[in-house]
């Protein structure tokens, strides 16, 4: 879908801070963890299988439960080869049964050991440098970095599958840098949106601007996407942080014309839940097609909206429930 025309007016409030450059993150740690026994074979069923008895002193713990294919941390089951050479069972079937170590048969032998071994093993969080102070059980640390709080964020642009990841100043910057994202300062902002064919509502058209105020920073989408088969425009806020801290904050929107409004107030959400995520909850302000031309007044051939809002700290102890007045007369 064609922008013809889209403006930004913001309210500077004396909150210019400048744009850290902060470069991405990796994330791999590996400890140096007190040595286990190396490992040696043990005849059972006419199988040799590997137990641990004395180990090189290079070898770190870490790196035995290390998949020497995808190099990932292996869980149970981990598999063995008939001379001790283990894999993840993810990998086993990538290598079609073939040890990639030594290339005999991988066969269905478990390195029960090895498995017995990482249950008594612990581990910090590895996002330790991004601030997390977390010691965890081997097969617990997993589930934790999943859900870790100091763990690396996505990009939030919507209008293509971008993979980079990084924290909150690295993602600015490559908002800025890479995707020429609109960088505003301030709390209060005024888009005025231009479409001369309104009939034309491609699956989905955006945009999306970056707001710094209160040392925090927010996405504004602005976009037009099919709801069923009517077209609708919607707007919402996200926060460049994790959801726990959104909820410090408010904002409103409002868009109108002929002397009717609309306005929608809530929580920003967390750039942890994608854009689509909350796109597809409707969780903002909603314009049906009909509205949107009715607020842009003329023969409706030309659809001019300008949607203004503002975001603002929210007081403590506030129960922050989202408020929607669907139309409300000036």
């Amino acid at each position: 879908m064609e922008i013809d025309n889209i403006e930004c007016v913001s309210t500077s409030d004396g909150l210019e801070d400048e744009i850290p450059h902060h470069h991405n993150h990796n994330h791999n740690h590996h400890q140096n963890n007190p040595q286990i026994p190396q490992f040696s074979s043990l005849k059972t069923h006419n199988v040799n299988v590997v137990v641990p008895l004395t180990i090189n002193r290079t070898t770190s713990v870490h790196e035995l439960l290390e998949c020497p294919v995808c190099t990932n941390s292996m869980y149970p089951p981990i598999h063995q080869c008939h001379n001790g050479h283990t894999i993840c069972s993810t990998c086993k079937t990538r290598v079609h049964n073939r040890c990639p170590t030594c290339r005999q048969e991988l066969g269905d032998i478990r390195c029960l050991a090895l498995e017995k071994v990482a249950e008594s093993l612990e581990f910090p969080c590895k996002y330790s440098s991004l601030g997390c102070p977390g010691i965890f059980p081997y097969y617990n640390k997993l589930k934790h970095e999943a859900l870790c709080n100091f763990r690396p964020y996505n990009c939030p642009y919507a209008g293509s599958e971008c993979s980079v990841v990084g924290d909150i100043p690295y993602l600015v910057s490559h908002l800025r840098d890479d995707h020429k994202v609109d960088m505003h300062s301030g709390y209060t902002f005024n888009h005025r949106y231009v479409k001369s064919n309104p009939r034309e509502v491609e699956n989905a058209t955006w945009m999306l601007t970056v707001f710094n105020c209160y040392g925090q920073y927010f996405c504004l989408h602005f976009e037009a996407f099919q709801l069923s088969m009517a077209p609708v425009y919607m707007a919402f806020l996200r926060f460049m942080g994790d959801e726990n801290d959104a909820r410090n904050y408010r904002y409103s929107l409002e868009v109108g014309g002929n002397g009717r409004k609309l306005i929608w107030e809530g929580t920003p959400r967390s750039i942890r839940d994608g854009h689509r995520k909350v796109r597809d909850s409707h969780d903002g302000l909603i314009i049906q097609r009909n509205m949107a031309l009715f607020f842009s007044g003329g023969d409706r051939k030309e659809l001019k909206l300008r949607v203004t809002g503002r975001i603002w700290k929210e007081p403590p102890n506030s129960d922050g429930s989202n408020v929607c007045i669907p139309n409300l007369c000036s």
